[in-house]
């Protein structure tokens, strides 16, 4: 069994892992770290909680000097959530080193005035940042990137997705052309694949599969909303189960409105994160859910993979995602670090076939419905396929026969049918009875051989 000291980290980094309570290196830090330290530009495909923030946090911030007033290493991410998230575990990280590494996080909805000051005295030895603020800084000829010897570019599928891949090219072409290069993302889409031949040479290329696609510690429930208002399941669900902290997935700011408006109607306290929030009144909702201030949080993916709440104990999908990936996002904020959670999705028979390819990544639901004001037990909704035919089959001639039944003939017409169906189904046991024995014969011959 591997563990963090055979990576040869500094004393600071592995007093900081003691403070985080890591006791042995996930699949893919134990897989990646020993290739970052070799120098290899690396794309690392894993899911969410995977540990990937720790698995390029450690090997980088293990080589950076802190006495060269310099950039060395730049990181990207997508979302002013994530970009945060990162610069938390960095600052975590850092603080105990005995020489001041400076960490600057630059995201939009901070002050760019403040940061650019600072930028005339010092330089950060680690920036981190969402792609359009670092570019920002850059263009004002204020952040001097050439010096790095690392970039990072974090969940490069959403960096897509989202429109800075732009953005990303433009810093990437600023820094050295000798550098590391580390890419993660959950998936690798086509689109994404020229930047990667552009920056990256023979790049190693690593997927590391989840051991559990979701974790032990959740019920993974469905609930059919055919015939129903899925607002009013929503609410009900809210409502019964009395939910710590419960978040609300929709595929659409348009819906993630609609439910959170309803919601409200019905006098719940609802906050409600999408990317057209602006980006204080986002800061600032954050902040009260992290306080407990809101019970019920009601959001897009964006923030399925931007925010990392804590004590969250159901999730609540209000449609199944376009995404398989994004239904493993949604379920994984729950049911985290051994506690148990609850995972509920909703859907139309008309997603029938998103849910069975939910189901052959491993996933198996429970099938619930809401009676009386409780959630209960229902029926599989594949019960008819499963069920076993008991009728015997009829071969085409016969099937004709039961056809002509069915129609308006005459009584002894009839008694003739049903003569010929009872004779051939007699045939076929008589026939299946020989072929048994014939094989019991020859099983006895051999045996005595």
């Amino acid at each position: 069994m591997q563990t963090f000291d055979s990576f040869h980290l500094k004393p600071f980094i592995i007093k900081a892992i003691e403070e985080k309570n890591f006791t042995q290196p996930t699949a893919v830090q134990e897989k990646l770290i020993p290739l970052i330290q070799k120098g290899k530009n690396i794309v690392g495909q894993s899911q969410t909680g995977s540990g990937k923030t720790h698995t390029f946090l450690l090997p980088l911030l293990n080589q950076v000097d802190g006495t060269r007033d310099e950039v060395q290493v730049v990181i990207t991410a997508p979302s002013r959530e994530l970009a945060t998230q990162i610069y938390q575990a960095t600052v975590q990280i850092t603080k105990h080193s005995s020489i001041e590494l400076r960490v600057t996080n630059y995201v939009g909805g901070t002050d760019k005035q403040r940061q650019l000051e600072k930028l005339q005295t010092h330089q950060p030895h680690i920036v981190i940042g969402t792609p359009g603020r670092i570019l920002d800084m850059m263009n004002e000829q204020a952040l001097k990137v050439h010096t790095a010897n690392y970039f990072v570019v974090d969940e490069a599928d959403m960096t897509l997705d989202m429109g800075f891949l732009s953005e990303v090219d433009q810093i990437a072409g600023r820094l050295p052309k000798h550098l590391q290069m580390l890419v993660f993302s959950a998936t690798i889409p086509e689109k994404l694949r020229p930047f990667l031949l552009k920056y990256m040479e023979n790049p190693v290329i690593e997927e590391i599969k989840a051991q559990a696609v979701i974790s032990d510690t959740i019920d993974n429930w469905l609930i059919s909303t055919k015939g129903k208002d899925s607002n009013q399941l929503i609410l009900q669900l809210l409502t019964i189960g009395h939910p710590y902290l419960a978040i609300v997935f929709a595929n659409t700011k348009q819906r993630v409105d609609e439910i959170s408006d309803y919601l409200k109607s019905q006098g719940l306290k609802i906050a409600k994160i999408h990317g057209d929030i602006t980006p204080r009144e986002r800061k600032r909702v954050m902040r009260q859910v992290q306080n407990l201030e809101y019970q019920f949080v009601v959001a897009t993916d964006l923030a399925a993979r931007g925010i990392d709440i804590e004590g969250v104990s159901h999730v609540i999908n209000a449609e199944v995602p376009h995404e398989l990936d994004f239904f493993i996002h949604r379920v994984g904020r729950t049911g985290r670090n051994g506690l148990s959670g609850t995972a509920i999705t909703l859907y139309d028979p008309s997603d029938e076939q998103m849910i069975s390819q939910i189901e052959a990544l491993g996933i198996s639901f429970e099938p619930k419905e809401i009676k009386n004001g409780e959630i209960v037990d229902t029926y599989d909704r594949n019960r008819r396929k499963k069920r076993e035919k008991n009728k015997d089959e009829l071969d085409p001639t016969l099937i004709g026969l039961v056809k002509k039944k069915k129609k308006k003939i005459k009584p002894g017409y009839k008694k003739k049918i049903d003569r010929a169906i009872s004779e051939s189904n007699k045939q076929k046991r008589r026939v299946a009875r020989r072929q048994d024995q014939r094989t019991l014969r020859k099983n006895k011959k051999n045996s005595n051989q």
